[in-house]
C-alpha cells in the first residue's frame, strides 16, 4: 500500500535526514499566461512574486500555494537565460523538485558520502532566504532536484 507520508527519512550513519517536498519548480513561457489555470482551476493564492537577476538563474518567480502544496512559476527574463534554454529544449512543465531539509551542510555531505554529485555553481541564498543547491541530474536519474533549507527558520 501507497504510504501517503510527506516525510521521506532514511538511516545514514546514525543520522536522520528529513526530505520534505518544499515546492515543485514549473517552467512557464509567460506566468501571466499560467496563472489563471493556477489560481482559478487549482484553487492557488499567489503568495509572492519577484524577480531573479543573478547570472545562472534570471527567472521571474511566482509563488502559488493550493491548499497543501507549493509551486513555483518559473519564466525565463531573457532569451540565453537557463531557463530559456530548458524551455527550448525540453519544453514548458515541471523543471525540478525541491525538498526541504532541516540543514542543507548537512544534507549535501550526508549525499556526498553516499555518491550524490551536486551542480557546484547552483549553490546561494535566494531573494527569499531559501539557502539551495541542486544534485547533478546524473545522480538521481535524470530528474532535477533541489535541496534546501531557511535561514529565517
Amino acid at each position: 500500500m501507497y504510504n501517503k507520508s510527506k516525510y521521506y527519512t532514511y538511516k545514514t550513519g546514525g543520522l536522520f535526514l528529513n526530505y520534505i517536498l518544499d515546492h515543485v519548480g514549473i517552467a512557464v513561457r509567460s506566468i501571466d499566461d499560467a496563472l489563471p489555470f493556477y489560481l482559478e482551476v487549482l484553487n492557488g493564492t499567489l503568495e509572492d512574486r519577484y524577480t531573479s537577476d543573478s547570472p545562472g538563474v534570471e527567472v521571474h518567480v511566482a509563488v502559488v500555494k493550493t491548499a497543501d502544496k507549493v509551486m513555483e512559476l518559473l519564466e525565463p527574463t531573457n532569451k540565453e537565460s537557463p531557463m530559456a534554454r530548458f524551455i527550448r529544449q525540453r519544453g514548458k512543465g515541471v523543471h525540478h523538485l525541491a525538498y526541504r531539509v532541516d540543514n542543507l551542510d548537512d544534507a549535501i555531505e550526508e549525499a556526498r558520502q553516499r555518491g550524490v554529485r551536486f551542480l557546484e555553481d547552483t549553490r546561494r541564498v535566494n531573494l527569499r532566504g531559501r539557502r539551495l543547491i541542486y544534485l547533478n541530474p546524473a545522480s538521481t536519474n535524470g530528474t532535477l532536484i533541489e535541496l534546501c533549507d531557511y535561514l529565517n527558520s
